[in-house]
């Protein structure tokens, strides 16, 4: 209910009242919107009218966003390290050092940035524009292992 604000307005047309109300959700799962749309749509019908969403990335998205890509930066870079040494008989140590170099992010835009009027984008373009994404190159240093290591850990 504290991502919902409901507007009401009743008035009186000659012998009948109309009542005019309207409900802005904000939704953090799309697949959410879509059911809670067509569940208003097979209520009520015509008489009810859904304005195309309005995207945009709260900035705890986006910090979780730059964390989740750093994590697998490092999960990546980890695996093919072990792929390295496993071709050359080696086994991989622990990190020595970790740090991450560079981070971009692109994307994201909101529909005020958009070139186009909201109205003239399919809704598909607008979720592909409104997107955000984000690269994280990181540096590690691992320690490396030597076949007698192993075989003296193994006895």
């Amino acid at each position: 209910e504290e991502n919902m604000t409901i507007t009401e307005d009743f008035s009186k047309v000659e012998n009948t009242y109309q009542m005019q109300a309207e409900v802005c959700i904000i939704f953090s799962d799309f697949g959410k919107m879509q059911n809670i749309c067509n569940l208003f749509i097979e209520k009520l019908g015509t008489s009810v009218a859904i304005s195309p969403p309005h995207f945009y990335h709260t900035p705890e998205a986006i910090d979780t966003l730059r964390r989740q890509v750093c994590v697998a930066a490092v999960g990546n870079t980890h695996q093919k390290a072990q792929e390295v040494c496993r071709l050359f008989g080696q086994s991989l140590g622990k990190p020595l050092l970790i740090k991450e170099e560079e981070t971009k992010e692109w994307g994201g835009h909101t529909d005020n940035c958009l070139p186009h009027s909201p109205g003239s984008l399919t809704l598909q373009e607008r979720i592909q524009s409104a997107t955000a994404y984000a690269s994280s190159r990181v540096f590690a240093v691992f320690e490396i292992k030597g076949k007698e290591n192993r075989r003296s850990k193994l006895l």
